[in-house]
């Protein structure tokens, strides 16, 4: 039987832009697959399509690198959700974000994928995956036998202090031509036509984020591409990190500009750093780091945007980020996802008493660490139900999985979920 569809999106928009201005909506808000933070595994996304009776095709891999799969229309529907995403013409290995073609995953499923990775295994059962194809160049990337994703492959040359040089960490990163702005204004005009809120991934503002440090669109990477020599940048080489990031905002905010100018409020919100500051337990960095080294360059880049445009700006962090919260907000981000409420301190009655007035929590609608995977689908729905409670009040809150929902949890797990937001929404 197919499952009916009556989410009303023509009440989207609105329930984002209240949400996010922390006014009082018509039931919660719901993001799923809008950004590369808060998606679906394209295993579960097949498992959903199932259990609804609907077509069955390949899904559509909107970001290889974590395998995430298109949560199309119907899909949306059944779900409720509120927003739509809209990203750049590359993906994470430079490859051309409009060609696809099908491949069979090592489980054994059918996708699309971006045309240039293929998913065929060695005799060890890994694939690899080079930036734009070329495998005239070493793999940037590899998905390991048994695995679901993809990792990168740290290709860092000897570093000889003296030849240090930024602009080696900011190959990857520059000015939209007119071709990628045409693309963009396709995609927005397109994305707004639904209805929905649209969040935007344009890039370019990583500052830092591990996920790009790496370089795994270059098949040749330079300067400083090993993660953990990143991290020793940040204490070592500070000179070094505020040169960077000072260049990437620049190019950022004249991104920004050309944007703004093709596209204007079809974009309600931009999402513009996955930077982790947070682990279970701690901190990556001391308040005095990201006060240093983060803080300036973040507040140059959202004043401008709160300046000239009428985006409000998404920032993701997984992790125990209390002592680093006061920071965000002072930078100047209205969003903070996944909260991960899990992590230490990270209570949501807390949070939503200490910061819900200047944040709106898009995301912690469901723990993926101990609840969403591992307990009954009645615990599920339970958990959503006190987590929509508490986060719900007042606005300020959009509902997401804490990071994106992985290929191994169970799908009567997620159907839970998706049922108890609709016994709140319908």
């Amino acid at each position: 039987m197919r499952y009916q569809l009556n989410h009303n999106i023509m009440n989207s928009k609105n329930k984002i832009r209240k949400a996010i201005n922390h006014q009082t909506t018509d039931g919660i808000p719901v993001d799923f697959g809008a950004t590369t933070v808060t998606g679906m595994h394209c295993r579960i996304v097949e498992e959903l399509r199932k259990h609804y009776g609907l077509q069955e095709k390949p899904v559509k891999i909107i970001d290889p690198f974590q395998m995430l799969g298109e949560i199309d229309e119907e899909l949306q529907e059944i779900i409720g959700i509120d927003t739509i995403g809209v990203s750049g013409p590359k993906d994470m290995f430079n490859n051309n974000a409009s060609e696809f073609h099908e491949q069979i995953t090592p489980w054994g499923q059918r996708v699309m994928i971006a045309r240039p990775i293929n998913l065929t295994t060695d005799k060890e059962g890994d694939v690899y995956i080079y930036a734009e194809g070329d495998t005239n160049y070493p793999p940037s990337a590899i998905m390991p036998a048994q695995c679901y994703f993809i990792n990168a492959i740290e290709r860092q040359q000897p570093i000889i202090e003296e030849q240090l040089n930024p602009s080696d960490n900011l190959e990857e990163y520059g000015l939209l031509s007119d071709k990628d702005l045409a693309w963009i204004k396709q995609e927005v005009e397109q994305a707004a036509s639904t209805g929905k809120a649209v969040v935007a991934g344009f890039g370019g503002t990583a500052l830092g984020d591990v996920a790009f440090i790496p370089g795994m669109g270059l098949k040749n990477p330079h300067g400083i591409r090993s993660v953990s020599e990143w991290y020793i940048s940040t204490m070592m080489r500070q000179e070094y990190i505020h040169t960077v990031f000072d260049r990437q905002i620049t190019i950022a905010i004249e991104n920004y500009k050309r944007i703004w100018d093709t596209v204007g409020d079809k974009v309600d919100v931009v999402f513009t750093c996955g930077t982790d500051f947070g682990c279970q337990d701690s901190q990556f960095c001391s308040i005095d780091t990201f006060n240093e080294l983060w803080l300036p360059h973040y507040k140059r880049m959202n004043d401008w945007i709160h300046t000239h445009t009428t985006w409000k700006i998404f920032k993701h962090s997984c992790g125990a980020i209390v002592p680093i919260l006061p920071g965000i907000i002072e930078a100047g981000f209205d969003i903070i996802n996944p909260v991960q409420i899990n992590a230490k301190d990270m209570d949501p009655t807390f949070l939503k008493k200490e910061f819900g007035s200047e944040l709106t929590f898009w995301g912690g609608g469901v723990d993926t660490q101990k609840i969403l995977p591992y307990a009954s689908p009645k615990a599920v729905y339970d958990h959503v139900l006190r987590q929509c409670e508490i986060l719900g009040q007042d606005g300020g809150f959009v509902f997401n999985s804490i990071h994106n929902i992985q290929a191994n949890v169970p799908v009567e797990n997620v159907i839970a979920m998706i049922e108890a937001l609709s016994s709140i929404n319908n």
